[in-house]
């Protein structure tokens, strides 16, 4: 008998790697797509990091590794925390897995038991919600709207609280609205959480360094809350690194402790050439963060300006993150050769067919009234993506 598990049955299929498998379907029938669905940097990874992973193969670095990381990586997390951060963590305080995914994997696991409640800010990265499923606990989604910069209030926070929150999830910058909280914002946020003693912030800071508004702010500063908050991060966005699969969480001895054993039984530590990798990663000077942080600002604006310009779509100016996240509420009920544009999924598909661009429906974010595009690619195919799909929308009457 055919029967899955009752915890995968109640997964829901990720939609940003649904639209990829959709939009590389129509490609391979030799029709031309471009994708603005995967969020992933179109940057190779530099030379001197690709330089580091060949020199460990060298050396044969081809044995198990510690589950929680090499000693030498984790005191790069550790210098790179203090560096750019201001931010002092010891070695044993830090657990390096197979990407900030799995990273924060491992904390839901570790703190939610069955029927604790996690808050998750809407619009959210679509694993989110389906990670709490698996860790046996119940996402309390709080609403945010284009007009708030897509950005929680304390007093929605507070209000969403009750005696069975566990968590509370906070992505700054954005995915997948490029939305980065202010340090008096955050200050807000901490003086909430600080009345209530039994709740870990787990702050994913992975798109830390694609921000266009100056010095990435982490709510692990305040140090009333400190010891509960679980920093989320990697290689994948800030280094072009995302095959290499590295992410790790700094947090509380306890949770590290907690994170080490679950990983010790599921996976182990993560690849050796990799974590030699990230330690060259780590220690660099951030000249290449740069250069990229630059083109991703220059494409923001391209995409700002043109998606602006078409009716239908209303967005705000992402700070961070390579997304933007219009509001295309305008367009729903609208049709063409009998076709009905009923939900932000109708109008994914409708791009897809009639524009051959693929975005990623704003229901996957838990706003459905909304759709993602990334411009983490070239230039040139951002311009063509804007007039396929000024033209496309052109045609919804």
């Amino acid at each position: 008998m055919e029967k899955v598990s009752a915890r995968i049955a109640a997964l829901e299929e990720s939609q940003t790697i649904a639209m990829s498998k959709k939009s590389r379907e129509l490609a391979a029938q030799g029709i031309d797509v471009i994708s603005l669905s995967v969020g992933e940097p179109d940057f190779f990874t530099p030379d001197f990091v690709k330089d580091a992973a060949k020199k460990a193969i060298d050396q044969n670095f081809s044995f198990y590794t510690p589950v929680a990381g090499y000693k030498d990586l984790l005191e790069a997390i550790c210098g790179k925390l203090k560096r750019e951060n201001n931010l002092e963590y010891q070695p044993d305080q830090i657990v390096v897995s197979g990407g900030a995914k799995h990273s924060l994997s491992n904390v839901l696991m570790c703190i939610v038991d069955k029927d604790d409640e996690v808050i998750v800010p809407a619009p959210y990265w679509v694993s989110y919600v389906e990670l709490v499923k698996l860790a046996e606990g119940k996402s309390v989604v709080i609403e945010t709207s284009l007009e708030s910069d897509f950005k929680i209030t304390p007093k929605q926070l507070e209000a969403a609280i009750t005696p069975k929150t566990r968590a509370l999830l906070l992505c700054s910058p954005s995915n997948p609205t490029g939305s980065v909280y202010t340090y008096d914002e955050l200050k807000a946020i901490a003086q909430i959480i600080e009345k209530h003693p039994n709740i870990i912030v787990i702050s994913d800071e992975i798109y830390e360094h694609i921000n266009f508004i100056g010095k990435h702010e982490s709510i692990a500063q305040f140090d009333s809350i400190r010891d509960r908050v679980v920093i989320i991060n990697g290689v994948s966005k800030g280094y072009a690194m995302t095959g290499w699969r590295i992410g790790f969480s700094a947090s509380a001895k306890w949770i590290a402790k907690a994170c080490e054993k679950l990983q010790g039984q599921q996976t182990s530590g993560v690849c050796s050439i990799a974590q030699r990798a990230a330690i060259a990663a780590f220690n660099s000077d951030g000249e290449y963060t740069r250069q990229m942080r630059e083109a991703f600002r220059r494409r923001r604006d391209l995409m700002y300006e043109g998606f602006s310009s078409i009716p239908g779509f209303k967005l705000n100016k992402p700070q961070g993150a390579f997304y933007i996240f219009p509001e295309i509420s305008e367009l729903l009920g609208k049709q063409y050769n009998g076709e009905t544009i009923k939900t932000s999924d109708d109008l994914a598909m409708f791009l897809l067919n009639h524009a051959h661009v693929a975005v990623v429906p704003g229901s996957a974010f838990g706003s459905p009234k909304c759709i993602r595009l990334s411009y983490a690619t070239s230039d040139d195919k951002l311009k063509e993506s804007i007039e396929r799909i000024r033209k496309a929308v052109a045609l919804l009457k």
